[in-house]
């Protein structure tokens, strides 16, 4: 088992490289004759039904994220860079779903937004006035 091809978050989250499927495909871009030749476009399917950490982080996760995480990268000329780019980013795609979503307080609108919002309004109306036709004496 090879420590590179372990997905590992900050929080302490883990994927076994068990649940990483690997695909391979040209890529697009820049490269010239390479790209036409070389399988270096990335696709990382993780099966996080296999997510390995703490039990609240792991529910947390597939309720945001379900049971399968794909990430593509085809940045790199070389396959193992965009490798290594989608290990990084499947990682912080995880991360991201650990976090609680703070939820707003709201606030009254500060005085300086309403006298604004009065002084737009006052000169919308102003303008649509001065397209009324004049009043018949």
């Amino acid at each position: 088992m090879e420590a590179e091809e372990v997905v590992t978050t900050k929080e302490g989250l883990r994927l076994a490289p068990v649940a990483l499927t690997w695909r391979f495909s040209k890529s697009s871009g820049p490269g010239g004759q390479h790209v036409n030749t070389s399988d270096t476009r990335v696709e990382l399917i993780c099966d996080l039904s296999l997510l390995e950490g703490p039990e609240h982080l792991v529910k947390r996760v597939r309720a945001r994220l379900g049971d399968e995480l794909r990430v593509r990268v085809s940045k790199s000329r070389s396959q193992l860079t965009n490798r290594t780019e989608a290990r990084r980013l499947a990682a912080l795609r995880i991360e991201a779903a650990t976090h609680v979503r703070r939820s707003r307080r709201a606030t009254s609108p500060s005085r300086g937004s309403v006298e604004s919002r009065l002084k737009k309004k006052r000169e919308n109306a102003l303008k649509k006035e001065s397209r009324r036709p004049p009043p018949l004496d």
